[in-house]
């Protein structure tokens, strides 16, 4: 059946009016609404809530051994200095504990390991009087990489825990 020119006109204006209709938009981003009110929550705490845990020097990184979660003896004078230095700081409100692994293993497998190894750091952190309610643990698995490389001189470096704080 053939169509007269107006027909097909009309109809490519009603497609294109429908398909231009059904186009989302793309929604505009905009600034946190603060409290109004005497509270006693501020600009700073929400920028520093949005901005993530950050690395401070006096924390050290912990390293593991192929396959491990147990905290290494070597490990052990990092581990303790770090609790040192978070006691002398409360306004570090939350300690974050980064579990992570180097390339090898699944995914799942990685993610879970990391877990442990986070796990087994926030442990000892709390058997050495950091209070429970500043853990977090996270774990990235192999997603994070401190070296790159595809050998032992890489995945050494790898195989850790960082300790990051919110502050």
């Amino acid at each position: 059946m053939k169509r007269s020119p107006i027909v097909r006109i009309a109809t490519m204006t009603v497609l294109a009016t429908a398909l231009a209709a059904g186009c989302a938009k793309k929604p505009q981003e905009t600034a946190p609404v603060l409290p109004s009110g005497g509270g006693d929550f501020s600009e700073t705490d929400i920028t520093e809530t949005i901005s993530g845990p950050v690395r401070v020097p006096e924390l050290k990184t912990i390293y593991f051994d192929y396959d491990r979660y147990n905290l290494k003896a070597d490990q052990l004078p990092t581990a303790k200095a770090n609790v040192g230095h978070i006691d002398k700081h409360p306004e570090w409100k939350q300690i974050v504990l980064e579990g992570n692994c180097d390339e090898r293993g699944t995914e799942e497998y990685n993610l879970a390991l990391g877990d442990k190894r986070a796990n087994a750091i926030a442990d000892y952190y709390i058997k050495l009087g950091v209070p429970s309610s500043r853990v977090v643990t996270v774990s990235f698995g192999s997603s994070r990489p401190a070296v790159q490389g595809h050998d032992e001189s890489a995945w050494k470096f790898n195989r850790r825990v960082d300790t990051l704080v919110n502050k």
